[in-house]
């Protein structure tokens, strides 16, 4: 089956009645398709700290300057402050997008959410320690299989009082059916 980058729930028409689709993912990709091509979540603002910054310097032994010495970062960086790490953010969206969280998933039908990896990430302004950031998702494409659907999304890292995003990202999950 292929992927679909449109909003025409007719042309999706076939590939849920196929017979090859269980009920329960029949039935979550009815609901999504109305939704392609569309913002399907707005987050809460989240508080990014400098502890959280060095947690994840921490965890990952990246520890250069510019995430992790607020003093140096101060007298030696174009944006005085430390920033985050790039994979801070990417690692934030599950976070910040409620995906992995059973209590307020966006895929309430689904057995299980996995991360299936990302197409495109482009960071776009950094991240300064003691930001508040959010999300903003948007649905690109469903891919309908047996017991799973593939969902792409935009996932656009905004930070607070800034014009343009820091980071956008198209995210690739799937969502499993038994």
């Amino acid at each position: 089956m292929k992927a679909f980058i449109t909003d025409d729930v007719d042309r999706h028409q076939n590939d849920i009645n196929d017979p090859i689709m269980i009920p329960a993912a029949a039935a979550a990709y009815r609901r999504l398709v109305e939704k392609v091509g569309k913002e399907t979540f707005v987050g809460d603002w989240y508080l990014l700290d400098q502890d959280c910054i060095d947690q994840f310097a921490r965890a990952t032994g990246d520890n250069q300057w510019i995430h992790t010495d607020a003093e140096r970062a101060k007298r030696h960086s174009p944006f005085k402050s430390t920033i985050a790490h790039g994979f801070l953010t990417l690692a934030l969206i599950p976070k910040l997008t409620n995906t992995m969280d059973p209590e307020k998933t966006p895929y309430p039908e689904a057995e299980m959410v996995m991360m299936y990896g990302l197409n495109r990430v482009r960071y776009l302004y950094p991240i300064k320690s003691g930001s508040r950031l959010r999300a903003r998702v948007e649905l690109l494409e469903l891919t309908p299989e047996k017991h799973s659907i593939e969902v792409v999304n935009k996932v656009s890292i905004e930070v607070e009082n800034r014009s343009r995003p820091a980071c956008i990202a198209e995210t690739v999950l799937r969502l499993r059916f038994e």
